[in-house]
């Protein structure tokens, strides 16, 4: 998470979304930067408004705004899957190796996922709590573009990104009943990603 003081501004860093290489392009331009550990650096909305905001307002600060960014959630579910299959992970119950891309995929859409697949919530990183979008600015990872345009603009700056903590890559079929379960049982996570700006 960087807090931007003069531009009354807060991205937040939603998991497997590019966030660490936006975090070190502009984390020297922040002035509040929350990096470590992860619970801290991938606060989500609610924990923001809960801890972070009533910081700023005791220091005076006032109407700051937040931006962030989805990712498609299937290709999100693929990021996660292929980063959890990484050798540290290796005999751990979060370790995605050995697990099929669709298992992991039908997993996630449970109620009570298996740790390897305990990945949280876009939607409700981005949520206010009533089921609608709680962040004031939601640009698509896929559209990296439009938020670093926006990004420019709104620090007065230019901004050269970085490819950092790019999971490797993996074919990831996904059979169509597993893909229809995961859009019945999550819907949030797609009207969430398809309400942002593309």
């Amino acid at each position: 998470m960087l807090v931007f003081w003069k531009e009354r501004l807060i991205l937040l860093a939603v998991p497997k979304t590019g966030t660490t290489a936006l975090e070190g392009t502009l984390a020297p331009r922040a002035q509040f930067v929350l990096r470590d550990p992860p619970q801290i650096k991938h606060a989500p909305l609610y924990r923001a408004r809960r801890f972070v905001l009533p910081l700023i307002e005791a220091a005076g600060g006032t109407r700051f705004e937040t931006v962030a960014a989805v990712r498609e959630p299937v290709d999100w579910l693929g990021s996660w899957w292929r980063y959890r299959q990484r050798a540290d992970l290796a005999g751990h119950e979060n370790s995605t190796r050995g697990v099929a891309f669709e298992d992991f995929v039908d997993q996630y859409a449970r109620g009570k996922p298996a740790p390897y697949a305990a990945v949280g919530s876009q939607a409700r990183f981005v949520g206010c709590g009533e089921g609608s979008i709680g962040v004031d600015h939601l640009f698509r990872y896929e559209a990296m573009d439009r938020l670093v345009g926006f990004l420019e603009e709104r620090l007065a700056m230019s901004i050269d990104l970085p490819r950092l903590n790019v999971s490797p890559e993996h074919p990831m079929p996904l059979p169509d009943h597993v893909a229809s379960k995961l859009r019945r049982k999550r819907e949030a996570e797609f009207s969430v990603w398809e309400a942002a700006r593309s």
